[in-house]
């Protein structure tokens, strides 16, 4: 051989010893060291408990807890280690028969095989748990205990903010989305318990248990060496305030329709109203699914939330964002006026205003607090077919890039599922509409708020953001903080969005011509004492198709404002649909929660208007007539408006 292969032979020889040497190493640490897994394999007198931890809590602005644990517990079973057990007696206890038994085993075995873990009986009475825990014993090791932590809503309200959470189904596990889930585990299904479940669902541990000769759990083993313990969830920290919830779940009681309430300075959302609405304890514990079936199959639709999924055409509430785009792109200034004397009839048709007196659009200040469609349609006319755009269509698709930059036909990104993008028609879309052959009257309508733009609250309620702030806006969200948290899921809301380049001086003319709509124009009904109020009312036409006709139905009453005017704090959206003019019903009610935002309280002067509003019922009498979630909501559902009347005001 020669000597030049020998270096190679002896670095061979090297690394296999090292190998064996490392091998006998390990195994020896294994066998004579390290007793964990000896012990474990040998002792089949040890039960492995799963211990689930506490779910984060959520809080108000104000440090409430609005959503809590309660402790239940699930009978669990693993259908191969079912035997010799007392089946007439385990039938007894949950006041079931044997079929009932044989029908679970047999369930539990095609849901997940026999060697996996199903859940039996879930969430027991604790009268039921109290018999079981007593005689475990006798159905072990087939059967288990384990505790499961429930949500309970101690003040009834937020239902489509906060959401539920749902035990994790077999064709989920097979995602690798919920590779971190085993069969039994409950997780978020919607609202804020999904959108925030890798922070509150915490961390599983293991607690092993020495058992006697009857199988009964005797105390930790090897006092508790191998136990892991289970992390809780993080708790959530909202803007929401849960004062301003109740007051708006109560005052849209009996109506359809949504208010949304967001503080301009952060983005926060101070309250999210879907109505009708249900009680959230309705879909924890043992009747939850029983109960959710009830509610999504009720003629209200409780479950759909109309704050960010409805849409509506935003009526006269779009009215100022026209007036913003016409003073940016420079086709009018503060003081154009326009002689309407009751209609606009420049394009063949005429569409009509409310007021006939010559000077009510004599500028646009006026117009606004007026509210004249003549002047805002003929704004949107001159924007689009502005000559420095080069035609309609250019033009066009310039109003829509501002529409989009307000905030409307796209979804907004908010802390929970479902949200809706709206609609805003681009020049793409109004090809498809008129094939091609289309100019500035063929939607003019847009310019105050009607035809082929539609909106959600949440996107009203933004775009009042963006004037309250002079053109700024934070992406609307519930979550202000995560306890001991710093990952990245809050930072995008912390960014702030610019709105085009429109000037400050561009935005005073529509602050204050909102300011007279509430001062003297038709939102009066908003005023609040000791404030300065801007905003803007709409009458939302409500069209359907009726027994395969178009029908045009009772409108939908509209109101936007912020508050105060300097340095405002909150900027509120409110419809109630079916309910006619927006200084009826939207009005009042969007002042009421202002007020009670701002001064912590609600006027005595105010009572009869809100008794008022308490009482009116817009639900359409055959819904009303088949819907069962009064019934389902219970006692306070049943709450007469003098008895709410009382949570305000003193005698």
């Amino acid at each position: 051989m020669s000597v030049y292969n020998q270096p190679r032979k002896r670095v061979i020889q090297f690394i296999i010893l090292g190998m064996v040497i490392l091998i006998i190493t390990r195994l020896f640490f294994l066998q004579v060291v390290e007793k964990k897994y000896s012990k474990l394999a040998d002792a089949n007198a040890v039960l492995r408990k799963v211990v689930y931890p506490s779910r984060g809590i959520i809080f108000d602005r104000k440090g409430r807890s609005i959503l809590s644990n309660d402790a239940m517990y699930d009978l669990v079973v693993t259908p191969i280690n079912v035997k010799n057990i007392d089946t007439a007696y385990m039938c007894e206890i949950l006041q079931i028969d044997k079929e009932e038994f044989r029908r679970r085993i047999t369930g539990a075995i095609i849901k997940n095989g026999s060697r996996r873990v199903s859940v039996f009986a879930s969430l027991l009475p604790p009268e039921m748990f109290g018999r079981l825990q007593e005689s475990m014993y006798m159905f072990q090791p087939g059967f288990e205990l384990v505790q499961r932590q429930i949500r309970s809503y101690p003040f009834n309200a937020a239902a489509n903010i906060l959401g539920y959470i749902g035990e994790v189904s077999p064709q989920m596990l097979q995602k690798p989305a919920y590779s971190a889930y085993n069969q039994g585990d409950y997780l978020g299904m919607t609202g804020l318990e999904r959108t925030y479940e890798s922070v509150l669902m915490g961390q599983r541990g293991i607690q092993y248990l020495v058992k006697d000769n009857l199988n009964r759990p005797q105390g930790p083993y090897e006092k508790g060496e191998f136990d892991t313990a289970a992390i809780a969830g993080k708790n959530l920290r909202l803007a929401l305030d849960v004062d301003l919830q109740v007051l708006g779940e109560h005052l849209m009681r009996n109506k359809i329709g949504s208010i949304v309430a967001i503080d301009p300075r952060t983005g926060g959302i101070l309250t999210m109203v879907s109505a009708p609405t249900f009680d959230p304890n309705l879909l924890t514990g043992s009747y939850r699914a029983r109960n959710f079936s009830r509610l999504f199959s009720d003629t209200t639709k409780p479950l759909f939330n109309r704050a960010i999924q409805a849409g509506y055409p935003p009526g006269s509430s779009m009215k100022p964002l026209t007036a913003l785009i016409a003073l940016d792109e420079g086709v009018i200034t503060p003081s154009f006026g326009f002689p309407c004397f009751g209609a606009y009839t420049y394009c063949g048709r005429a569409i009509a205003c409310t007021h006939h007196n010559a000077g009510h659009a004599a500028n646009l200040r006026l117009a606004i607090a007026n509210s004249c469609n003549a002047y805002f349609v003929h704004l949107y006319r001159m924007e689009v077919d502005a000559a420095k755009w080069g035609g309609v269509k250019k033009g066009h698709q310039k109003w829509h890039d501002y529409i989009s930059s307000f905030g409307l036909g796209h979804r907004l990104g908010v802390d929970i599922p479902g949200e809706s993008p709206g609609k805003a028609i681009d020049t793409a879309g109004m090809n498809k509409l008129y094939r091609g052959q289309w100019n500035s009257c063929s939607e003019l309508y847009v310019g105050m708020g009607q035809g082929q733009v539609v909106a959600t609250p949440m996107q009203m309620a933004n775009a009042m953001c963006i004037i309250a702030n002079k053109g700024y806006y934070y992406l609307p969200h519930f979550v202000d903080k995560i306890d001991n948290d710093d990952t990245e899921l809050l930072t995008k809301f912390r960014e702030k969005h610019t709105v085009a380049h429109v000037s400050d001086s561009s935005y005073m003319p529509v602050i204050y011509g909102m300011e007279d709509v509430v001062e003297r124009g038709t939102g009066v009904s908003a005023k609040i004492e000791g404030e300065i109020v801007c905003g803007k009312t709409g009458t939302a036409e409500n069209n359907a198709i009726v027994n395969g006709k178009l029908a045009k139905l009772k409108n939908h009453s509209v109101f936007v404002a912020f508050a105060p005017r300097d340095n405002p704090k909150i900027a509120i959206a409110v419809i109630v649909e079916n309910a006619g003019f927006g200084s009826t019903y939207a009005a009042p009610i969007a002042s009421l929660i202002m007020e009670k935002y701002l001064h912590d309280t609600i006027s005595v002067k105010r009572k009869p208007q809100m008794k008022t509003l308490l009482e009116y019922n817009t639900l359409d009498p055959v819904v009303r007539e088949k819907s069962k979630l009064d019934s389902l909501n219970g006692a306070s559902a049943k709450m007469t408006s003098d008895e709410i009347l009382k949570l305000y005001f003193r005698d």
